[in-house]
């Protein structure tokens, strides 16, 4: 049964999806591209955890209940799922030209460390993983929890590996940054 709170987190998704398409035009031009292997080593896992987030349907123990189902969840989830979405296009549009898919260093490219990168060094994940978040509270299930984790673990990979470009091509600013900065969790991560 779809609930006000279910369809605006499917709208949340949808208006997220959207805007990535339609904001990935007109991008600087790459001068360094991250390996295959490098891609496939974050986005195996977040590709995981997202298939354990969106196939209702899995054996024992997997579907076993965390968090109840109840209005109360379905609405927080909402709530998480907005503003998850609020950040990561709030991020996005920060970066602006200088965003990629992958892990590249761009022509042109500044350390941004303006908007929400002033209180996180990655809030497109940060708001991902609000969103993310968000359909595990409101489905409850072991399996998106795990989904969860596992697609956390995949945006720690890349981020980790996105820091090493940085540290390259910004030796001197990017360590500054790094230190007054945490990863995705303001003051805690």
């Amino acid at each position: 049964m779809a609930t006000f709170p279910n369809l605006a987190i499917c709208a949340c998704w949808l208006i997220y999806i959207v805007y990535w398409v339609v904001s990935a035009r007109g991008l600087k031009p790459v001068v360094e591209r991250q390996s295959w292997l490098s891609i496939l080593a974050h986005r195996i896992p977040i590709v995981l955890g997202v298939l354990l987030i969106v196939f209702p349907k899995l054996p024992f123990p997997l579907h076993l209940a965390l968090t109840p189902q109840t209005g109360l969840t379905a609405a927080i989830g909402a709530v998480v799922c907005a503003l998850g979405l609020s950040v990561a296009i709030w991020a996005r549009r920060t970066l602006a030209d200088n965003w990629s898919g992958t892990v590249t260093f761009k022509q042109g490219h500044e350390l941004v460390q303006a908007g929400p990168y002033r209180f996180v060094r990655h809030p497109i994940y940060t708001g991902i993983l609000l969103m993310i978040m968000s359909s595990a509270i409101t489905v409850g299930r072991l399996h998106c929890w795990l989904g969860f984790l596992i697609v956390g673990s995949g945006f720690w990979i890349k981020l980790k590996q996105e820091e090493s470009l940085m540290l390259r091509h910004f030796p001197d600013e990017y360590p500054a940054y790094r230190a007054q900065v945490k990863a995705l969790v303001p003051f805690l991560i």
